[in-house]
């Protein structure tokens, strides 16, 4: 990941964390003290955010010493070294918990959509995230998705258009929105609707537009939408899908299927900073 993206955030953590000075280590820890320390595992899963725990110890001091021991996307058991930061104790201290929290987030995020693929991994369903994240992390927690194996639906309003329900009823119906919006956008700008019902299935694959989104359909009326569809433009299954039901929606023969709880719901995985010597 690109760091003109992700530094200002991680100064911006340090600074809500830091404040004036950090200050139970600086009235312990002289200056001059040096240590090595160690970010292990407490848990299985698969560990993203190595650069961004790099950046929260590097800007505090450059001459610090952070030894990546695995890559992004890889998969951590519990007790296994991550990575080893040798430099001043006071910089380890004080980039400990902003560098964990942004791990054991993006980490949790990766873990349970890694969980989700394996779980549909015999099907042709592609797994998409949502704009359900957390403000100003979104571009982290995209990115997050994609290592745990998923695929990043559009990243703001500004990328695509997708005719939701109020524009629909904004504008007097689904030709209406997608006629107004084929006269303005441009032609490299994808067009998704979001249908209920069969009738609007049905009235939706008259206009001209790239994909249809079935919101919170039951898996016989998707099936049924997606035989409707026949291919024509790519399906998109959303709206109350669990784990447990994600297999019966792949077998429905979707295309996509975007889940809000792969950003907002994700459990942090568990790491820990300890001072070895």
């Amino acid at each position: 990941m690109n760091p003109l993206y992700y530094v200002s955030i991680v100064r911006e953590a340090l600074n809500e964390d830091l404040g004036f000075q950090d200050l139970t280590t600086e009235t312990i820890i002289s200056e001059s003290h040096c240590s090595v320390a160690e970010i292990t595992a407490k848990e299985t899963g698969i560990l993203v955010g190595m650069d961004i725990a790099r950046c929260a110890f590097e800007l505090l001091d450059k001459k610090v010493n952070f030894q990546a021991k695995i890559a992004d996307g890889a998969r951590v058991s519990p007790g296994q070294v991550v990575a080893v930061i040798e430099g001043r104790t006071r910089t380890l201290l004080g980039g400990e918990r902003v560098a964990l929290n942004f791990m054991q987030r993006l980490s949790g995020i990766a873990t349970v959509t890694n969980k989700a693929v394996e779980s549909i991994k015999d099907f042709s369903s592609h797994l998409v995230d949502t704009r359900k994240t957390t403000p100003g992390l979104r571009g982290l927690e995209k990115y997050s998705v994609r290592m745990g194996g998923g695929y990043n639906h559009r990243f703001g309003l500004f990328d695509a258009v997708m005719i939701k329900d109020n524009h629909i009823a904004a504008s007097g119906g689904i030709t209406e929105a997608v006629s107004l919006v084929r006269a303005k956008v441009g032609h490299m700008v994808k067009v998704e609707v979001e249908t209920e019902t069969l009738p609007q299935v049905e009235e939706a694959l008259q206009t001209p537009i790239d994909i249809i989104m079935l919101d919170n359909m039951s898996t016989d009326q998707m099936k049924e939408a997606v035989q409707l569809i026949n291919k024509k433009v790519l399906t998109e299954a959303s709206g109350g899908i669990t784990l447990d039901t994600l297999v019966r929606v792949a077998e429905t023969g979707v295309d996509l299927i975007s889940l809000g709880w792969l950003t907002h719901s994700a459990k942090a995985l568990d790491l820990s900073l300890n001072i070895i010597e």
